[in-house]
């Protein structure tokens, strides 16, 4: 364990500070809509553009940016000024802020909605911060960083009755709701097994544990914001920039990171809900030092899903770093993607890619062609961006909002978790929000925040 990030441990209640302050938010959160925004009736104008603050204007925030272009950009935060400067000339009425708290102190009533593009470790603290002001939020996935801190927006922005989006943009794709029309039609019969594989991994290449103290940061890097609720440490390019993902305290690793993409799919086509088991076993992942610092390289998480209504026990499967076992139906020939994903019905098999469905195909390919694809069911979107901006317009749920996006990140972070206690089996109940049959995993829920940042 990391002595530096030291879980909490939890009162007769089960019930932590940390986890109370949040609660009370959801509940005391309320919505604010200004009045420029607003048409006849107290309705939102479609034709109004929202003004916007981005808060990560570098790396996936130009992706995020570039989404969102068509509406106001009133204001930039960004801890590093150096990879901001793009976004800062793209934007240059925007006003400037390297701390997001200052950006809502002074321009909370100039912003209808915030878009957070930070590493993992500060999306909750950015994005709850926008909902606590009733402010619409577009947030990167995974939703957070840890259980609890989902658990959390998911309320808050619940009470608040606020426009919220996950950035799985595949959701908005047309393939992903041609699959969900599939599996719904039953195009293979029922499901009982998903296989996911993701050939990458995040794992440090030069460093497998915390390295030494680096050089100074960059004077554009104002680094004590860039850590946020992360425990200190000296800065080192190791982390930043880009390299983050594959460091426990700021990242989720390939599975946290991907889940959201590649279980999509499935997770709306057979409303999956919350799995009540998962158990990891990882290779080369037995040191604890390790474990507290990185993620594996080769990993396979095994979830446990239960029956709903009529649908039966679902088994997925996540593959880090190695493909998932070839299906029979699949041709010799053919080779699996390296990033994708197996459905397994009782009356056929389908495979698809990265994002979103990614093309889904029935396997054999003569069987895929020889089906007639059911009738659209589900209404088409022009993009991710645009549907949580036509939704905020228009005062209604965009596709991934937090109610859904949200309980899809749990179900990444527990096979975060489960890495964590490598070949434990972890039982979930996810009405109390706890690891029922491990105590020490448990306080991993809900860790910690450096003093200041809870």
């Amino acid at each position: 364990m990391n002595p530096r990030r030291r879980p909490v441990s939890q009162g007769p209640t089960g019930l932590t500070r940390r986890c109370f302050l949040r609660r009370a938010i959801a509940h005391s959160a309320i919505l604010v809509v200004p009045a420029r925004v607003l048409g006849r009736g107290g309705q939102t104008a479609p034709s109004m553009r929202l003004n916007l603050a981005c808060i990560g204007a570098g790396g996936r925030g130009q992706a995020d940016l570039d989404g969102v272009k068509s509406e106001a950009i009133v204001a930039l935060c960004d801890v590093d000024e150096t990879r901001a400067a793009g976004a800062l000339k793209a934007f240059p009425k925007a006003k400037f802020f390297t701390d997001y708290r200052r950006l809502y102190d002074r321009i909370e009533s100039e912003i209808d909605g915030v878009v957070v593009a930070t590493p993992d470790h500060t999306h909750a603290v950015a994005a709850l911060g926008a909902i606590r002001m009733g402010k619409h939020v577009y947030c990167e996935k995974p939703l957070a960083h840890s259980l609890a801190e989902v658990r959390a927006l998911t309320r808050a922005a619940r009470g608040a009755k606020i426009i919220t989006q996950v950035g799985n943009q595949g959701h908005s794709s047309d393939s992903i709701r041609q699959f969900v029309e599939m599996v719904r039609a039953g195009a293979i019969g029922t499901v009982g097994e998903i296989h996911l594989w993701n050939q990458n991994s995040y794992r440090p290449r030069a460093h497998r544990t915390r390295p030494p103290a680096g050089d100074a940061p960059p004077s554009t890097l104002h680094w004590d914001l860039w850590l946020g609720p992360a425990p200190q440490r000296p800065y080192h390019s190791v982390y930043h920039p880009g390299r983050w993902r594959g460091w426990v305290d700021f990242g989720t690793g390939i599975i946290g990171d991907w889940t959201c993409h590649q279980l999509d799919p499935s997770y709306w086509a057979l409303d999956l809900g919350s799995p009540v088991s998962v158990q990891a076993q990882s290779e080369e992942y037995d040191d604890a030092t390790v474990r507290a610092e990185t993620f594996p390289a080769v990993s396979t998480v095994t979830y446990a899903f239960p029956a709903r209504g009529e649908r039966p026990p679902v088994t997925v499967k996540w593959f880090t770093g190695r493909l998932a076992p070839r299906p029979q139906e699949l041709e010799a020939q053919r080779q699996m993607p390296q990033i994708g994903a197996l459905v397994f019905g009782d009356r056929g098999t389908i495979m698809h890619g990265s994002h979103g469905a990614g093309g889904a195909q029935i396997i054999p390919a003569e069987r895929d062609r020889a089906y007639q694809r059911p009738p659209q069911t589900i209404p088409r979107v022009p993009g991710h961006y645009e549907d949580w901006i036509r939704a905020c317009k228009e005062g209604r749920a965009a596709g991934s909002g937090f109610e859904y996006g949200g309980p899809l990140t749990e179900v990444a972070l527990l096979g975060v978790l489960a890495q964590r206690f490598n070949g434990q089996k972890l039982e979930w109940d996810a009405d109390a929000l706890k690891i029922t049959n491990h105590p020490e995993a448990n306080l991993w829920v809900n860790p910690p925040s450096r003093p200041g940042w809870a």
